[in-house]
């Protein structure tokens, strides 16, 4: 590609998995992200069959999301100062610790007797805490894995990635609830088994981490204090087209996700059991896979922003139907509609993040999206059960849905840049952000 220029080079589908490092990388990420969809199944059907509360099942999302509310912007910098592989590694051991202790506690024949569910959030504050810190250093790693040229493949084909073991991951924590293991002494079922496979998974992701070699970016060796903190937020503030795309997503995901009431929709409304939980949980990474593989032959190369909106409008009018629905396949094709959209709209943003910020600063942005992300995800699920406890679990969905769509058009006003963003390269996005600046009027 020509200096300057705007347009993305073809490169072979499958360009990314040139690089040993980054077939180690997206190898680790099948394990542990199968392993965690499967045990959040466990653990929303677990909590809700011992309480039968929307609001205590939207507790678990809020145990998740705490520790990167607290601690996200210490562990940017941490990202940007410390190996990024070292800091993965001790955050995923502090994960499988803490994934044993769930065994254990649904082992433990006192703890279910007692049928409180706060031992299990406080476990759920310790997985979060290691996703906290984990979170941007793995993010900052993924450019160091491939070449440059390479960077839009390889984060399509991690999002591929994640969808496959997001979608297979519910179906396999599902499946393995309901299914019962013998052994010489005792016999699992339910949760136990699913824990057990969990903590198989993350003892896989470490190995394989700790096989990659990735070359060392130059880092941030500033003294940590609060100004070396707020860097990364001061940058993704002055930077719009980050702004924009983050807070998008921020806030469309936040009103509009309905994942998290699907045990209540499984139950009460569509009568489908564990099972059709795990199908339930499965189908938007159906529909987000199908697309991440139409993007990997025939990846977007213009108008990038306007596909944005346009695939998060898409998003909450998928929210609304599956909310009105009350046939299991119908809310199956919502949801499906809700994950292919979705995809589109991780992909440009990923991109955005990356590709617009420079090295030594990747670790705190990248800790400033996973903040906004977790508010969207974890703690989306907490306003979710919170909406669902105030107006029930149909009303909530539908007006998280609404919301979104009115997000969308407020978006596409409030952030020029992002609706005029075009080709996916650095710089492209880089000279749309500067000649934005410069042509903006000022008021």
């Amino acid at each position: 590609m020509a200096e300057g220029s705007s347009t993305a080079v073809a490169l072979p589908t499958g360009s990314a998995f040139l690089s040993r490092d980054f077939r180690l990388y997206q190898s680790a990420r099948l394990m542990v992200i199968l392993g965690a969809e499967a045990q959040s199944v466990a653990v929303a059907w677990q909590v809700y069959s011992m309480t039968h509360s929307a609001l205590d099942l939207g507790y678990t999302g809020l145990a998740l999301f705490l520790p990167g509310l607290f601690f996200m912007l210490a562990a940017g910098h941490v990202a940007d100062r410390y190996d990024r592989r070292t800091i993965i590694l001790c955050c995923y051991g502090l994960q499988a610790v803490c994934t044993a202790a769930l065994l254990a506690l649904s082992l433990s024949t006192r703890f279910m007797a007692m049928g409180k569910v706060w031992p299990i959030y406080a476990v759920l504050v310790g997985i979060g805490l290691g996703r906290a810190f984990s979170g941007p250093a793995a993010s900052a790693m993924l450019p160091s894995l491939v070449p440059k040229e390479h960077f839009v493949n390889a984060v399509t084909w991690g999002a591929t990635v994640y969808q496959i073991s997001n979608m297979a991951g519910p179906a396999v924590g599902g499946l393995l609830f309901t299914l019962p293991l013998t052994g010489t002494l005792l016999v699992w079922t339910g949760a136990p088994i699913v824990y057990a496979f969990t903590l198989a998974m993350l003892l896989g992701f470490m190995t394989l981490i700790w096989m990659i070699r990735a070359r060392v970016e130059r880092t941030e060796k500033k003294a940590f204090n609060l100004r070396t903190m707020l860097a990364g937020l001061e940058y993704v503030w002055k930077t719009k087209l980050l702004l924009g795309s983050i807070s998008l997503d921020l806030f469309a995901v936040l009103l509009g996700g309905a994942v998290a009431l699907l045990p209540i929709f499984a139950t009460d409304i569509l009568h489908a059991g564990p099972r059709g939980l795990g199908l339930l949980r499965a189908m938007p990474s159906v529909g987000a896979l199908v697309v991440s593989l139409v993007m990997l032959v025939k990846p977007i190369r213009r108008k990038a922003g306007k596909t944005m909106l346009v695939c998060v409008a898409i998003f909450g009018a998928a929210t609304v139907l599956f909310g009105l629905s009350q046939n299991i396949i119908i809310s199956m094709i919502a949801l499906v509609a809700v994950g292919a959209s979705d995809m589109v709209s991780v992909v440009v943003r990923s991109s955005i993040l990356q590709l617009a910020t420079p090295p030594e600063m990747r670790g705190r942005v990248s800790a400033v999206n996973w903040l906004f992300i977790g508010a969207s995800n974890e703690f989306g699920e907490f306003e979710s059960g919170l909406t669902a406890h105030w107006w029930g679990a149909v009303r909530a969905v539908v007006i998280g849905g609404v919301a979104s769509l009115v997000v969308t058009g407020s978006a596409a006003v409030l952030f020029p840049k992002l609706r005029r963003a075009d080709a996916l390269t650095s710089d492209a996005l880089m000279a749309a952000e500067q000649e934005l600046s410069i042509a903006e009027p000022v008021n």
